[in-house]
């Protein structure tokens, strides 16, 4: 249980950190907002709780076939608040438009039997 603690206190402080430095400079902000903070962090945390790097190896193999679906949410919700669009229906909006997008890339997929 500690161990979980360690790991959300963690997650969480630089979720906040990168909230802090976006207020104050947008650039850098969405720099580091950018670096695959979270999936090194699940790599460090699968790899200390398993040691197992098959396991890492087809996860990172899964964050990449659906960074491409998560993409939309960085196209819609900027395209939305240009028009005029409030935040919070311009964040739903593109919620929903980038969860139709990773079942599309599932759907795809599984045509090519490809499985994640």
């Amino acid at each position: 249980m500690f161990y979980a603690a360690i790991k959300v206190l963690l997650t969480a402080v630089l979720v906040v950190a990168i909230s802090e430095v976006a207020k104050r400079s947008s650039a850098l902000g969405a720099i580091i907002a950018s670096l695959p903070l979270t999936s090194l962090l699940a790599f460090i945390w699968l790899y200390g709780e398993t040691g197992d790097t098959a396991k890492i190896a087809q996860l990172s193999s899964s964050i990449v076939w659906y960074v491409l679906p998560s993409l939309v949410l960085f196209v819609v919700l900027p395209l939305l608040l240009a028009r005029g669009f409030g935040f919070w229906p311009s964040l739903l909006i593109a919620s929903a438009a980038t969860f139709a997008a990773y079942l599309a890339m599932t759907a795809v997929l599984a045509r090519f039997g490809v499985t994640l």
